[in-house]
């Protein structure tokens, strides 16, 4: 019976040790397909003769801040990072714990680049110069928004961070304010960080839009959403419908008719989770003026900007709902503005109905 039992065991060592074989060659020829965010960025610097590395390093140094955030947004619950941080940030929202962690991380990570020679953040009133030797000469500014949506922190509902790169105005010397308050099309480079059932970094250079899903098993973000590119139109709005009553007539109207077609409303509450939802789905993601907020809720610079700089660079289009985004001038940090960005018919649709009623109006 001993060596009935010891045939019979066999075929199943056997049959494991297939398995586990199949499964590392597997593993093996996948690993070698992989191409990972920094080898990604080498790859576009080496295309361009004239690239000199400052912008790629910048990046590269963006990634690793996405990492560490996404390790402490992932640790939430577990340790003392969620809820109030009991202060407010420049524009009068209250700060959750893991805003003020998240606009550490990055703060620390862009002025240990030393290819970054300021920084604003939607969390502080001022913008921070860097002011090190090699740092306060460099070519680049960074604004960002660390935490996008953390009012969803404590229900562990995606969140994000969003960033935009400029080239100082400035020649020389400790950074200036005019160095920030840019349009958008002078952007060089800008992206989005999603934290959700996985962490995704997205970005552009005017080059098309790529995704990067981060492999925990490897601690690299890997290409997995190469030239993105939005979908002419969509059945998908994305607003704060709650708002309804407070929003313009024009903009009640547009709602009701995307209701009247059975379009699906789709809102998670943080731009950077609906955003990236319309960028692969398609449809439109919109936050207007209301009736207590006549400029808009979201920052021109630290959120408008940067997500409208993706969204045309992947065949959408983004409005004010008059004007194209990145055409507007920018005159102070926390500047806002109405939002309408998304798949560019839908877009077209809700502008025709603002100009046409406002017409009728006037």
């Amino acid at each position: 019976m001993a060596n009935i039992q010891y045939i019979g065991y066999l075929p199943l060592s056997i049959s494991l040790f297939f398995y586990e074989w199949l499964y590392l060659r597997l593993n093996w020829t996948n690993m070698h397909k992989i191409i990972t965010l920094d080898e990604f960025i080498i790859q576009a610097q080496q295309k361009n003769p004239y690239s000199t590395g400052e912008l790629s390093s910048l990046l590269r140094d963006i990634g690793l801040a996405a990492k560490i955030i996404s390790r402490e947004v992932n640790k939430a619950g577990l340790v003392d990072i969620v809820g109030k941080a009991g202060q407010e940030n420049a524009s009068g929202e209250v700060v959750q714990k893991l805003d003020v962690l998240a606009d550490n991380v990055m703060i620390s990570c862009l002025k240990n680049s030393g290819e970054c020679c300021g920084i604003a953040s939607e969390e502080n009133d001022h913008f921070v110069p860097i002011t090190t030797t090699h740092s306060k000469n460099a070519k680049y500014v960074v604004l960002f928004d660390p935490l996008d949506g953390s009012s969803n922190i404590d229900v562990n509902v995606s969140i994000g961070t969003i960033f935009a790169i400029y080239r100082r105005t400035s020649t020389s010397g400790q950074v200036e304010l005019k160095d920030f308050i840019q349009s958008g099309d002078r952007q060089i480079a800008a992206g989005y960080v999603v934290y959700g059932s996985s962490t995704m970094l997205v970005y552009s250079t005017g080059d098309g839009v790529h995704g990067f899903t981060l492999d925990p098993s490897i601690g690299e973000f890997c290409l997995s959403h190469e030239n993105i590119q939005i979908p002419k139109n969509g059945k998908i709005y994305s607003v704060n419908q709650g708002n309804y009553p407070k929003f313009e007539e024009e903009i009640k109207a547009y709602v009701d008719s995307c209701m009247d077609q059975s379009y699906s409303h789709r809102y998670i509450g943080s731009m950077v989770a609906d955003v990236h939802r319309t960028l692969i789905k398609g449809g439109i993601f919109f936050y207007p003026a209301t009736s207590n907020a006549p400029e808009g809720k979201l920052r021109l610079l630290y959120e408008c900007n940067p997500m409208s700089f993706l969204i045309e660079q992947a065949g959408g289009k983004a409005s004010n709902g008059k004007d194209r985004i990145m055409a507007l001038e920018a005159f102070e940090l926390h500047q806002r503005c109405p939002v309408y960005m998304g798949s560019k018919d839908m877009v077209e649709t809700v502008e025709y109905y603002i100009r046409e009623r406002k017409e009728v109006k006037g």
